[in-house]
């Protein structure tokens, strides 16, 4: 308990050092996936599409749940706004977990439009469609981790009474907006790449 309080008195004191520290943990994770360094045990293609799956299912749960948060919070039921972002921002874990696995041990997938799909005439227009969705999801999740977490430093920080002294509110509204298009989006990109369209191995 001792321990708890003072990482709290800690953050509230040092909230955007706080929020650089955490940041910079999750790009480092991400960025040793992505480099092979992370010793994930291998996933076969079935695998890597349950994973793709899982997600997706948890993507869709934190966009729930940020929506309900960003409702509640607009008709002042503080607490239920506090567990939903809570709860969203912990599946956001759940989600990097899954992806950082995926990824080290696993592939990725290159998007293909084939003959007989919906629209596969406009297979261009269709694939840039995909490549500008799947991109601004991916900048949007990168561009709002600090965002996100600098949100939850602080309401994890301050009482509810102490969060109105505060840039919580315009960061959390910053922060909703860029986690939710990022979310979707990428719920939206699973569902083509999967179940729409075709894939093969990059």
């Amino acid at each position: 308990m001792a321990i708890a309080e003072a990482v709290r008195e800690h953050s509230r004191a040092n909230p955007r050092a706080v929020t650089a520290v955490v940041s910079v943990v999750g790009y480092a994770v991400v960025g040793a996936a992505f480099a092979g360094a992370l010793p994930f045990p291998s996933l076969s293609t079935a695998g890597v599409n349950l994973f793709a799956a899982l997600i997706a299912v948890v993507n869709t749960i934190a966009l729930t749940s940020i929506l309900l948060g960003w409702r509640w919070i607009r008709r002042g039921e503080v607490q239920r706004h506090r567990r939903a972002m809570l709860l969203a921002f912990g599946l956001i874990i759940v989600f990097l977990f899954l992806y950082v696995w995926k990824l080290s041990g696993g592939f990725t997938k290159e998007f293909v439009v084939p003959e007989g799909a919906p629209l596969a005439a406009f297979a261009g227009a269709v694939s840039i469609a995909y490549y500008v969705m799947l991109f601004v999801h991916v900048v949007l999740s990168i561009v709002a981790v600090p965002v996100v977490v600098h949100a939850v430093v602080l309401g994890l920080s301050y009482t509810p009474s102490e969060l109105a002294d505060t840039n919580h509110a315009r960061i959390g509204r910053i922060a909703a907006a860029s986690w939710a298009v990022s979310l979707a989006l990428g719920v939206i990109t699973y569902f083509l790449l999967n179940h729409v369209y075709d894939w093969v191995p990059a």
